[in-house]
């Protein structure tokens, strides 16, 4: 037997209504119909073959020297950043 139920989503948590014809202690599934494919299993063959034909059309990035020094520059004080701060909350976790 197939049953629908309109559920509602708020703060990322889905409510549901039960039918009153089920019991308390009933087991549901519920299914959530979507239009995004099962990504679970491997690429068929066709999409494989079409994610690398655009792939192929992708042009390389290239840094000039100056956006190079810039980002090596951040990321360098990004890392600075995180090692000095990183013992930062843990006070809490090991007394």
């Amino acid at each position: 037997m197939m049953t629908s139920i309109r559920a509602v989503i708020a703060d990322r948590m889905i409510t549901v209504p039960a039918p009153r014809n089920l019991p308390d202690g009933t087991e549901v599934l519920l299914t959530i119909d979507t239009d995004i494919p099962d990504n679970d299993g491997p690429m068929a063959p066709e999409e494989i073959a079409r994610v690398l034909a655009r792939m192929e059309k992708i042009e390389p990035f290239d840094w000039t020297p100056e956006e190079r020094a810039t980002a090596d520059a951040w990321e360098k004080k990004v890392n600075e950043y995180s090692i000095a701060n990183m013992d930062k909350g843990m006070e809490d976790v090991f007394p």
